[in-house]
């Protein structure tokens, strides 16, 4: 196991971490309500591909990462999980952008498949909605060395992420026909 990152302070991390959430959680909901009227060069809808691209590789080093701490390569497994992070951060930036400079963009499709399209897009928003302060806490535990907790974390986090991330490329697919 990797020794500690950084000097454990539960208060401080909890309230960090909180706040964190909270300010991301409130900053999607009220920036998804406005739609910036401002003429780009591009096709705004280079953000969803963008999205679909860092979900997918998220997706990738999520399943690398439970492939390194399996075979017991802790130091590959955290610097992976530390880069599904930050792309996950971005992907965020460009989500945001994304709804920021495009209209809402409403399913096509028919039929059973259209049920299939709701029921995966529902799911995704609920757990993409609650999914940050679980990350955030299995990697505090892990950065303060806290490693049955943080495996205990995981083995709730893992999933759910590893859930919103696929699921967002699939959204993805889904949607892209049906964009103006």
């Amino acid at each position: 196991m990797l020794p500690a990152s950084i000097q454990k302070n539960d208060k401080k991390a909890s309230i960090l971490i909180i706040l964190f959430s909270i300010i991301v959680f409130v900053a999607v909901v009220f920036l998804s309500k406005i739609k910036l009227d401002v003429e780009l060069p591009f096709n705004v809808h280079v953000f969803a591909e963008i999205n679909a691209i860092l979900n997918s590789a998220v997706s990738f080093l999520l399943l690398v990462g439970l492939l390194a701490v399996k075979r017991g390569r802790y130091h590959q497994h955290r610097m992976v999980m530390m880069t599904a992070m930050i792309l996950s951060l971005l992907f965020l930036v460009s989500y945001i952008c994304h709804h920021l400079f495009s209209e809402s963009t409403t399913y096509g499709g028919e039929g059973a498949m259209r049920y299939v399209y709701y029921f995966i897009l529902i799911t995704h928003i609920i757990l993409a909605a609650i999914i940050l302060p679980f990350i955030l806490y299995t990697s505090y535990r892990a950065l303060v060395a806290e490693w049955p907790a943080h495996r205990k974390l995981a083995k709730i986090t893992w999933p759910i992420w590893f859930y919103v991330s696929v699921t967002g490329v699939i959204v993805y697919i889904l949607i892209s026909p049906y964009y103006g």
